[in-house]
């Protein structure tokens, strides 16, 4: 899948984002805080961002105010993204996300794209969809990609990852004006096939609660086989007792070459997967 893009800026950034070997791009999110507390101690946190960066994660997702502390040298070799909304578990209502920051400050604290959660269903749609347009608007006049986090969600959805709404949510996100969609995968390869046709931008899956390394692989050639831009991987990465480790096998697993779909060609990586970007391995972190 091809990410769409139309300046030179946006281009310039998205090629921070996607990883050079197999065009694919594995984001890890550390935004978790905000919703449901501390993720890690605050030296564990560094230790967690530099895992990533030094082990095969492409980019870094966190709200703006954490910038501060992550080390130089992450974001020197990793993408970042800032998060612009957010809500607690503690609201009464936690679907409802309230814009936390603009585009310029993203643009001002030096990140190379931004992401907005929309939860499609909720009490507060219409709301966060407004929130969605005017992030669109904003990325397009300084040229910074947008990550849409559509994710069907709220009193009046059933399965949230009925292959119909996902398309539904991916479609949205396209519509409103996003460079990258994140959505729930559908569980299995041959629906998120379909929703990724259906899509016209790049779709990331989200990676939802804690699971095995054996099933964690899985799902991620899973998602390379359904011709998904990549995956996003928070709590899987930071919840894990060996975040070096996990980094390189969600790695290793989605910087591979896709087998090609019926009538489809194969995606053909720039370099063979060997050469992932990695780097000295840290000691283990203990979250």
């Amino acid at each position: 899948m091809e990410v769409v893009h139309h300046s030179s800026g946006k281009s310039l950034r998205l090629s921070r984002l996607i990883n050079p070997v197999s065009g694919r791009t594995f984001v890890v999110p550390l935004d978790h805080s905000v919703a449901d507390g501390p993720v890690a101690s605050a030296p564990a946190f560094r230790d967690i961002a530099r895992a990533v960066s030094r082990n095969g994660g492409d980019a870094l997702l966190v709200h703006k105010g954490r910038i501060r502390f992550l080390p130089t040298d992450v974001l020197r070799e990793t993408a970042l993204v800032i998060h612009l909304n957010g809500i607690t578990r503690h609201a009464p209502d936690a679907n409802a996300k309230v814009r936390l920051a603009e585009v310029e400050e993203a643009l001002e604290r030096g990140a190379d794209a931004v992401s907005i959660h929309i939860n499609m269903g909720s009490d507060t749609e219409a709301e966060q969809l407004g929130d969605l347009a005017r992030a669109a608007d904003g990325c397009t006049r300084w040229g910074l990609p947008l990550i849409a986090m559509v994710y069907p969600r709220g009193p009046r959805v059933g399965d949230p990852t009925d292959p119909a709404l996902v398309a539904h949510a991916a479609s949205l996100a396209a519509d409103i004006g996003a460079d990258i969609a994140k959505v729930p995968y559908t569980g299995s390869p041959v629906t998120m096939a379909e929703v990724v046709r259906s899509c016209p931008i790049g779709i990331i899956t989200a990676g939802g609660a804690p699971v095995g390394d054996r099933q964690l692989t899985r799902t991620v050639g899973e998602v390379v086989a359904s011709g998904a831009l990549g995956v996003a991987m928070g709590r899987n990465v930071w919840a894990s007792p060996d975040v070096a480790a996990t980094v390189r096998r969600i790695a290793a697993a989605l910087h591979q070459p896709a087998a090609p779909r019926t009538g489809e060609r194969a995606h053909t990586p720039a370099a063979p997967a060997a050469q992932v970007r990695t780097a000295p391995l840290p000691e283990p972190v203990q979250t």
